[in-house]
């Protein structure tokens, strides 16, 4: 049996459907979505957990604690919500990567 997990990032361009990948070492299943809003977030992460019974969300730095919230209740409290999050000075650099990508 695989231990389950799902990564979202967000992307202001992206397209939840095209946009994403499934990797399965046997033990290890990693799916990657790619999201628009914290609402397609929900969307995938409930399917996902109905659909494959995701064990943990791994999330990008992108994602607000209500957002985190949102996400552990649409998951009925029963998947791991992991955020990443950098130290300030990578924080910082992120940012400017981010900025210059047009992101924001």
């Amino acid at each position: 049996m695989a231990f389950k997990t799902l990564f979202l990032a967000h992307a202001p361009d992206a397209d939840k459907d095209r946009h994403r990948c499934f990797i399965d070492t046997g033990k290890y299943q990693l799916d990657v979505v790619i999201v628009k809003n914290q609402a397609e977030a929900l969307e995938v992460s409930r399917r996902l957990y109905r659909e494959k019974g995701i064990e943990s969300i791994l999330l990008c730095p992108g994602f607000t604690h209500r957002d985190i919230a949102e996400l552990v209740e649409a998951t009925e409290n029963k998947v791991a919500v992991c955020v990443s999050r950098g130290d300030g000075p990578s924080s910082r650099i992120s940012q400017e990567a981010l900025k210059r990508a047009g992101f924001f």
